[in-house]
């Protein structure tokens, strides 16, 4: 059978609360330049390039967001930028971009990946993606890519894939194997055991399905919100379609695609994932991957360090002159400056939290 166009949808509405001060409402993480030349999403849209034409590639964020995507992505259709009126997780999300793409190829291959990854090895990771497309394809079910863990990470979700004495659907390609299981964020001592078993992979977020696929699977695990979904469709394009959009998203429950969708399924398949994968979740994280001096230290912008090691520092305008500090992260903006504890950056989301109690609305 011959494969499906390639579609691709880019879940761009999140804040980024973890990379404040940097990351704010309206220039959320993925939209700025992190590790490098390009930002995030730039990245994302770009690494795919020969795969996936940009005029198939749609981006589901929200209003605040919409502009600067649109001027980050100047070769994405502006009407394939999707804006969802609030977050309502990625059930919502996914099912929403699938109907649009729906309109156009009810078959099409839709590959969902978030815009706020780091790959290191592209074409090893677009070998990957035409691997999964391929499963999609041949299988008619739901397909997502489980990285090789390293270390055993508390901070992601984890899935088991079947052995071949277990699998009932086997697919005869390298890589690939029915998922047995989806397991939340571990503890230490439950990650250790997913790592020494073997057969569990890292939860990458990323998704391969044909998108007649994923809204049957919504309409038989989720009948509330795909019914509400097609209250929409026939006003997609029509000058009706954004008070529609309101008025569903007013009644559509929050909730995520692996818990409302892939725990449920019957036909799910992980494709095994070695690329030099990252979700940078949190300024250590990108301590871990940036490169760094002699004592340990990353510098960027004016910094003068005396008798620092294993330091992080970023720094917009302002000189940052650090003395005899160790493990030890700062963050400096026009308004905002953040100083953190190695090991501790997943709790700078509490910041924000605590402004958004304040109404300091003036540093979201």
């Amino acid at each position: 059978m011959e494969q499906q166009p390639i579609y691709a949808v880019i879940m761009a509405g999140g804040v980024g609360s973890r990379f404040w001060p940097r990351s704010r409402e309206k220039n959320p993480k993925q939209l700025l330049e992190i590790t490098g030349e390009g930002t995030m999403i730039q990245n994302t849209v770009k690494r795919m390039k020969g795969f996936v034409e940009e005029k198939n590639v749609f981006v589901v964020t929200n209003k605040l967001q919409k502009n600067a995507i649109i001027k980050q992505l100047p070769n994405v259709p502006a009407e394939n930028i999707i804006v969802e009126p609030v977050g309502r997780n990625t059930a919502p999300c996914i099912g929403l971009a699938a109907l649009f793409i729906d309109r156009l190829d009810p078959k099409g291959i839709m590959i969902v990946l978030p815009a706020d990854h780091i790959i290191g090895n592209e074409p090893e990771f677009i070998r990957v993606l035409k691997t999964a497309a391929q499963v999609a394809h041949i299988t008619a079910g739901l397909v997502t890519i489980g990285i090789h863990p390293t270390h055993p990470e508390t901070g992601y979700g984890y899935i088991q894939a079947k052995d071949a004495s277990e699998e009932t659907q086997p697919v005869n390609i390298d890589g690939v194997f029915e998922v047995k299981t989806f397991a939340e964020k571990p503890n230490y001592a439950m990650a250790i055991k997913f790592l020494e078993s073997g057969d569990f992979y890292w939860n990458s977020g990323m998704f391969i399905w044909r998108v007649d696929t994923i809204l049957n699977e919504i309409h038989r695990s989720l009948p509330e919100l795909h019914g509400q979904l097609m209250n929409l469709q026939p006003s997609i394009g029509t000058p009706l379609f954004e008070q529609n959009l309101e008025t569903v998203y007013g009644l559509i429950r929050g909730i995520s695609i692996d818990y409302g969708v892939m725990e449920k399924a019957q036909r799910v398949y992980v494709v095994k994932g070695d690329f030099g994968w990252n979700d940078l979740g949190s300024w250590d994280e990108v301590n871990r991957i940036s490169k760094k001096d002699e004592q340990g230290n990353y510098h960027h912008g004016k910094v003068i360090s005396v008798n620092s090691k294993n330091t992080y520092v970023h720094t917009s305008d302002k000189l940052i002159a650090a003395v005899g500090l160790e493990d030890v992260i700062i963050i400096n903006t026009p308004d905002a400056i953040l100083v953190c504890k190695k090991g501790a950056s997943q709790d700078v989301k509490e910041i924000v939290d605590h402004l958004k109690r304040k109404q300091m609305n003036e540093y979201l």
